[in-house]
């Protein structure tokens, strides 16, 4: 950009002595200026053709003319050549020093490469102008000559309009070289004393302490501001200037020191900014994690600060309290991994406990479903509030919670249903003791209770299929149980009748009871009474045989009654063993 500026400057100075030259001497109908910059000096070229015969002297005063008219604010050096088209070496030059008052030095005018005439005197107008001679440059003229091999040729041509050429001269020295040549020689630090390079040299000298003394990023800024103001001063030096090397070196120094308290303004903004962040809960890893990179991305550039540095001793002092708040997110995020390692536990011991669920088939699996599901409760009611992962535990807790009560009922009702199945055998067991004890009254009753037991576990138990199988051995058993009973208790009442049958002041006869049959034996004291009544039946005690003949037909008839009652045939027999009466059922 720099380059281009200046390649523009030249060629619109070129072109203003060039329109000039044509102008203001009538001798030559063609003219062709250059300017170029070799080390700080400006250096002007004017070419003819070789059948044209100028005064060297005139074109001089020319090109001196218009320069002085530029109102330069510094010394300036220039040199100026005339050659003729074609030829490597020019036939005169002149140095002239264009000084900071406005006025000139005039240097050394003379033949160049023996060719032409020497100038002897360049006079002007300016009282503080004098003529000086100038030594050349230890350069070869061919190299120096070379600088011009690169400058765009411009049109050579003598305008077509010569009317009143001191009018157009003159506004071509107002217009075009006041307004374009002038800003190629007055441009800062070229002809003019130079501030931005005594500005940037003090703030160079002062900046150190600023930065040793700046507490705060707001200070730290103010003072890259500063240098950044005086780079930017510095950027508008041009190449050419004496002072462009310096500025450079200049612009290199305060650059490095802005990019130190960049350096240092951005971890400081980015701690800021965690810290702002820290003011409010963190509701994810993630956001603990972005915290984290912050303080690192705070901490960081601050490291790197040297212990040379004017910035050291600021960035240690935030190094201390960065790393600190830096700990205290990873610790945070340590916690927080270890509760989001349990909350992602829980939901890999839920998904357990929903695979046992749907498999269990016993107590004891159901069992396990609910100890599993109560682990998975237990760890997500450990996540505190304070947690990021808290509000998710929270929404698993609502969907596990009816989980682990659903699980606990199951179980619950298995477990009952295994105990009432476990009794409701016990009870059988016992029913069957009694059964085979001929205990009947306490066999019915156990196998009742057994019944009862068994029918009362619930439909949706696994132990219901097993408890329906028991029910009709049960019942069964319990039928048969009672109708045991019922003959039991009937052979009871037969005893009890005959017993009341059999005994009449004395013991008239005995008997026997089995499943078919009631047989009785009358005893031999009533035999020995009734065959003495038969004997004598006429004795003083007829009475007595009568009623003792009435009594044994009386018995028959009490024998048959009990017989019926027990739907038992009657064998009765005397005390000899003969039968004295039968009777058979349904006879």
């Amino acid at each position: 950009m720099k380059v281009a500026v200046q390649q523009e400057d030249l060629q619109l100075l070129a072109k203003t002595l060039q329109e000039q030259l044509l102008v203001k001497v009538s001798t030559a109908e063609v003219f062709e200026v250059k300017c170029a910059v070799n080390k700080d000096e400006l250096m002007i070229l004017t070419q003819h053709t070789l059948d044209v015969v100028v005064e060297a002297q005139l074109i001089f005063a020319v090109i001196k003319e218009v320069l002085q008219s530029l109102a330069p604010h510094k010394e300036q050096r220039v040199q100026c050549f005339l050659r003729v088209f074609g030829e490597q070496l020019p036939y005169a030059k002149c140095f002239l020093v264009l000084k900071q008052t406005g006025g000139w030095e005039d240097g050394e005018a003379g033949e160049a490469g023996g060719a032409g005439e020497a100038i002897s005197d360049l006079s002007s107008s300016s009282p503080s102008s004098a003529l000086t001679y100038f030594p050349s440059v230890d350069e070869s003229e061919e190299e120096l000559f070379d600088r011009f091999a690169d400058v765009p040729n411009l049109s050579v041509s003598k305008p077509a309009f010569r009317i009143k050429p001191i009018l157009v001269g003159a506004a071509l020295v107002g217009i075009v070289v006041l307004g374009g040549g002038a800003y190629f020689l007055t441009r800062p630090c070229v002809m003019s004393k130079c501030k931005e390079i005594q500005n940037a040299e003090q703030l160079k000298t002062k900046s150190p302490q600023l930065m040793r003394h700046a507490k705060s990023e707001k200070e730290l800024v103010a003072i890259q501001q500063q240098l950044a103001a005086a780079s930017a001063a510095l950027n508008t030096i041009p190449s050419w200037s004496p002072h462009y090397q310096v500025s450079e070196e200049l612009k290199a120094s305060l650059s490095g020191r802005s990019e130190q308290i960049n350096q240092v303004v951005k971890a400081l903004q980015t701690a800021s900014l965690a810290t702002q962040k820290v003011q409010t809960p963190a509701y994810s890893l993630e956001e603990l994690q972005a915290r984290q990179h912050l303080w690192r991305q705070a901490i960081a550039p601050l490291e790197t600060i040297s212990p040379k540095s004017e910035l050291y001793a600021l960035a240690q002092g935030k190094l201390l309290n960065y790393r600190v708040r830096l700990q205290a997110v990873n610790q945070q995020i340590f916690t927080e991994e270890k509760w989001l390692k349990k909350l992602t536990a829980a939901k890999a011991v839920a998904n357990a406990a929903e695979n046992r669920e749907a498999t269990a088939k016993s107590l004891n699996e159901w069992q396990k479903v609910q100890s599993t599901w109560l682990v998975v409760v237990n760890a997500l009611n450990t996540i505190p509030q304070t947690s990021p992962g808290y509000q998710q535990a929270q929404k698993l807790l609502i969907e596990y919670k009816p989980k682990l009560v659903a699980a606990r009922d199951r179980t619950t009702k298995e477990r009952f249903a295994v105990k009432t199945y476990q009794q409701a055998v016990s009870t059988a067991n016992q029913a069957k003791v009694y059964q085979q004890q001929n205990q009947w009254q306490a066999a019915a009753t156990y196998w009742d209770q057994a019944l009862q037991t068994a029918k009362q576990i619930s439909q949706d138990s696994l132990y219901y299929t097993q408890a329906q199988s028991l029910i009709e051995p049960y019942s069964a058993a319990l039928k048969q149980a009672q109708e045991k009973l019922q003959v039991v208790n009937s052979l009871q009442q037969t005893r009890t009748d005959l017993d009341k049958t059999c005994i009449n002041r004395i013991r008239i006869c005995t008997f026997s009871i089995d499943n078919t049959r009631i047989i009785v034996r009358l005893t031999p004291e009533y035999d020995q009474l009734r065959q003495n009544n038969l004997a004598n039946p006429y004795s003083e005690n007829s009475d007595t045989a009568v009623d003792v003949t009435n009594h044994l037909q009386i018995l028959r008839e009490a024998l048959a009654v009990i017989s019926d009652n027990a739907n038992l045939s009657l064998f009765l027999y005397d005390s000899q063993g003969q039968v004295i009466y039968t009777r058979t059922l349904g006879g």
